[in-house]
């Protein structure tokens, strides 16, 4: 019984007249309550990801659950090699995965996935929880971001057409476009669902590259040179106004473009060290108390029903998933836009 979903094993339960043990339990309890001891037992699970700022969540996650999770973060440029080097020696210290939704794809079909159900899926978006092992709880939503104390809104790019304003040269920072898969992904993206022609997405990226933006490993470093003033804008995630708040951060674009990002996903690990505690843990990030902490203290667009970003103006902002790129496709757009940028 390793992965049914205990909701509805309950519902099932009642109608044909079992919804009791000795004692009175209920079935369903009886097997969470099971599943939570032999968590506890294995102590900790072991979550290997690429979001940041999670430390509350583990927190929580310990207080409510008795089981600890072992953090640690590793950038979307190595999460894919660090974990199949592990796995494939056979020593994969992760019971529980996340990242973007295609490198969980790409480890899927490497074998280091499990199938399961979890019961806190309900309420989630059916797109979200249509594959047996790779759930999407949120969406890695990518904008930009502007030093409020050096650029007023009224100055602010109202569009991403105008990040390739000249008055922006030597002021942008960026996630290295020739190998952050989630950058590709992102530019990618606006081809498919911002700009009205190739062509006019063409100039857009080469107006933003003649622009000479600094590069970076990843989203995490962005925020820094806006903070400091460095740079003023950034191609960056909105969340960083929560978690660097009071910094002095303000997004864009607020002229009704869509945000657009990689669908944030999550997964059990084939051969996971410590099996019921992964389960517990994944149980518990996808319900509602860890996205709201998700949301409220890290910033993230979340899935979960009824939990909503703190981040001004965000509820009414066109959130929007972009396609998954193949790895064929992720390799032709990052030599691309190598050439464009001109990356050494």
């Amino acid at each position: 019984m390793d992965h049914f979903d205990r909701r509805n094993f309950l519902k099932l339960a009642g109608a044909a007249g079992m919804t009791s043990l000795a004692g009175g339990l209920p079935l369903a309890r009886a097997a969470e309550s099971a599943l939570l001891e032999k968590a506890k037992a294995q102590g900790q699970a072991v979550f290997y990801a690429n979001i940041t700022a999670v430390e509350p969540i583990m927190k929580a996650l310990e207080e409510a659950t008795g089981v600890k999770g072992q953090y640690t973060r590793i950038s979307s440029s190595k999460f894919i090699p660090t974990i199949l080097t592990e796995f494939n020696a056979g020593k994969l210290l992760a019971d529980v995965v996340q990242a973007p939704l295609p490198m969980l794809q790409m480890l899927k079909e490497q074998g280091v996935l499990a199938p399961y159900r979890s019961p806190s899926l309900e309420g989630y978006p059916a797109w979200a929880v249509e594959d047996d092992s790779i759930i999407q709880f949120g969406i890695e939503y990518v904008s930009y971001l502007y030093n409020t104390d050096h650029v007023k809104p009224a100055d602010a790019p109202a569009r991403y057409e105008d990040l390739a304003d000249p008055k922006w040269k030597d002021k942008i920072v960026m996630a290295n476009p020739s190998n952050h898969p989630s950058t590709i992904g992102w530019l990618v993206g606006l081809k498919e669902k911002v700009f009205k022609s190739e062509d006019d997405w063409m100039q857009f990226l080469k107006g933003l590259a003649a622009n000479k933006p600094m590069f970076v490993a990843s989203f995490g470093p962005t925020p820094a040179p806006i903070e400091s003033g460095e740079k003023l804008v950034a191609i960056s995630m909105p969340k960083y106004i929560v978690t660097k708040a009071p910094a002095p951060l303000a997004w864009g674009p607020r002229s009704g473009q869509p945000l657009l990002g990689s669908p944030r996903a999550i997964a059990l690990t084939s051969k996971a060290p410590h099996p019921e505690a992964a389960k517990v843990f994944l149980d518990y990030w996808l319900g509602k108390d860890a996205m709201g902490i998700l949301a409220n203290k890290v910033g993230e667009y979340t899935l979960a029903p009824g939990v909503k970003s703190p981040v001004e103006g965000m509820d009414s902002a066109d959130v929007q998933p972009v396609r998954d790129l193949n790895d064929e496709e992720l390799v032709k757009w990052g030599r691309e836009f190598s050439k464009i940028f001109a990356v050494r």
